[in-house]
């Protein structure tokens, strides 16, 4: 069930720079996507006279729900990737489990926190990894259980979905980036929304491309050769 790919082992044979720049199309994509859903929210809102308190109310709630489904995304990609390269399933597990609570924090929560900070907002930093773990665990745990249970489908399933979910799980993150803005003050982004859009693909694409591909291969590799030592 663990059989590996020997043109996709090929394939990612590259450095962490070379793995950023065949992704950085994905992010550029979902993430202008994103802001343009974004924007048309915020339209509506004005259009309906929502003050600014509900507006971050608002993106506060749709931040915690894009934040908890990018850790499935982000724990099913590490373990299919892992998988691939080794047969540990503790191994797996853990790395699965403390790449996506990490990388997840980081492009959701504390690099919008920065950049929100370099904009001159008094930007809050909110980690629910901290505060709300008890809600965190149950979406871990299932993309978990689905990165396990992906891994046993025959490669040629997993490249296919490794393409959509990669796409998905950074445009889930670009959308729990940009609401983590809005939702700690930054309700006038648009006024700035070229850079934004510069930083949010920053903020998603390394953070992603270290979850999906380079972390879990790295640990794979390094497991597997010690286990032939």
């Amino acid at each position: 069930m663990f059989e590996e790919n020997k043109e996709h082992q090929h394939g990612h044979g590259h450095s962490v720079l070379q793995e950023i720049t065949c992704h950085l199309p994905y992010a550029i994509f979902s993430v202008a996507f994103a802001l343009s859903v974004v924007s048309f929210l915020v339209y509506t809102s004005f259009i309906a006279g929502i003050n600014e308190d509900a507006m971050c109310q608002g993106s506060d709630v749709l931040f915690h729900s894009f934040h908890f489904m990018h850790i499935v995304f982000a724990a099913t990609g590490t373990l299919i990737t892992y998988f691939r390269f080794s047969r540990d399933i503790l191994q797996g597990l853990i790395v699965g489990a403390a790449s996506s609570l990490t990388f997840c924090t980081l492009s959701d929560s504390i690099l919008p926190y920065i950049g929100g900070r370099l904009m001159g907002v008094d930007m809050h930093l909110h980690l629910c990894v901290v505060t709300e773990l008890h809600n965190i665990i149950p979406f871990l745990l299932v993309g978990l259980l689905n990165g396990f249970l992906m891994s046993r489908h025959h490669v040629s399933k997993q490249g296919m979905f490794s393409i959509f979910s990669h796409f998905i799980h950074i445009l889930i993150s670009s959308f729990a980036a940009v609401f983590y803005l809005i939702s700690q003050g930054c309700t006038d982004w648009y006024e700035n929304i070229g850079i934004v859009f510069l930083f949010i693909i920053g903020a998603v694409v390394v953070p992603c491309t270290l979850s999906d591909v380079v972390v879990p291969m790295t640990f794979a590799k390094a497991n597997k050769n010690h286990e032939k030592h």
